[in-house]
């Protein structure tokens, strides 16, 4: 992600991919006998504060595909399978601390302790959302709550989050994650989010006609360029779809990228004009187009074929009509800008994969 500061990005994100009906629980490693398997450590802690096994695993698979990253924060301080939150916008990692009795650094850390402080804090967002007993029962009446957890200010952030995650309750998760689950027939209860402008409903981008046109806070660009368009800067989010879009919206992230896609569906939004300067890439902002990709270095499996396919019809339509040509002298990885220290997109991207969508 960027560069101008470090204030990472909220993960209302996003993004989100698979969900359940419970067909068993598998963790891909052996635990240790103090530490329960990560489908144990979901069951446990969804029966402990009442909330639906297989919407708190969709949360999660949602925000991190299961994947705690050793304790390592995201682009908006948030920390483990559940992606608790610690910035100045959201707390949930110091609310799930008081609200569990765990340790920051076990809610960091420890994949069972940092599900339980998930459960917790979804908890917390049913009861404050007015959810009985008897509507804790039905995964429906959750989804004001989802929409809470995360962490986004506009109605139609909530929706694009909540939906995500729902999305994923009706889908199941994919065989290789770290719960196995399948997915139920549900229809979300979205209360006063109903009227909320759905996820890929909006004004369609002016420099991409494919693309949604939501726009990044001024206060996170530059209008204008020093430099004329010479190059396509890839990143990944280190975050959620949902977040990033979020976080380039608040005027304290001091950060932006021109696009964000989203790893389910290849769905593009253009947060700052072509013409317009983002910031994301240092000394390679006034000349350079940035398009930010859902997920996490480390992890493989946020980089899917919808993703390299859309991001590569993108970046072949912004070399096109700016006159880069389409080589890795001129698209380049974030790593690969003079002057950055950040490794985005790392090893578990493609760029055979990705080049050949661009010449494609």
């Amino acid at each position: 992600m960027n560069s101008r500061k470090r204030l990472l990005a909220v993960t209302v994100g996003g993004a989100l991919a698979a969900t359940m009906a419970v067909v068993g629980q598998s963790a891909t490693a052996a635990p240790s006998d103090s530490e329960p398997t990560m489908g144990k450590a979901f069951s446990d802690a969804a029966e402990e504060f009442d909330v639906p096994r297989d919407l708190l695993v969709s949360v999660g698979y949602a925000e991190t595909h299961l994947d705690g990253h050793k304790g390592e924060p995201s682009q908006d301080n948030g920390f483990g399978v559940m992606h608790l939150v610690d910035n100045p916008e959201r707390q949930t990692l110091d609310q799930a601390a008081k609200l569990t009795d765990e340790s920051v650094a076990d809610l960091k850390k420890n994949d069972a302790a940092n599900i339980r402080g998930g459960a917790a804090v979804l908890r917390a967002f049913a009861d404050k959302a007015g959810l009985k007993a008897a509507d804790r029962e039905r995964i429906e009446a959750w989804y004001p709550a989802v929409a809470a957890y995360g962490g986004a200010d506009s109605a139609s952030l909530k929706r694009l989050y909540a939906d995500a995650a729902y999305d994923f309750v009706k889908k199941g998760l994919p065989a290789k994650a770290k719960v196995d689950m399948s997915g139920q027939k549900v229809t979300p209860e979205r209360g006063k989010l109903a009227d909320a402008k759905a996820p890929g409903v909006g004004t369609k981008s002016e420099d991409y006609p494919p693309a949604i046109w939501n726009p990044a806070n001024a206060a996170n660009y530059n209008t204008g360029r020093d430099a004329a368009i010479s190059q396509v800067v890839v990143h990944v989010t280190q975050g959620a779809y949902a977040g990033t879009i979020s976080w380039f919206q608040n005027p304290e992230a001091q950060v932006s990228a021109h696009y964000v896609v989203r790893s389910s569906d290849g769905e593009i939004t253009q947060m700052v004009r072509d013409a317009d300067t983002a910031w994301h890439a240092r000394g390679g902002n006034a000349s350079a187009i940035g398009i930010e990709h859902e997920g996490f270095v480390d992890d493989p499996s946020w980089f899917t074929d919808a993703m390299y396919r859309a991001s590569g019809a993108l970046t072949k339509h912004l070399c096109d009509k700016h006159g880069i040509p389409k080589d890795r002298a001129h698209i380049v990885g974030h790593n690969e800008v003079p002057g950055n220290d950040h490794t985005d997109p790392g090893p578990n991207w493609n760029w055979d994969t990705y080049m050949g969508y661009v010449n494609g």
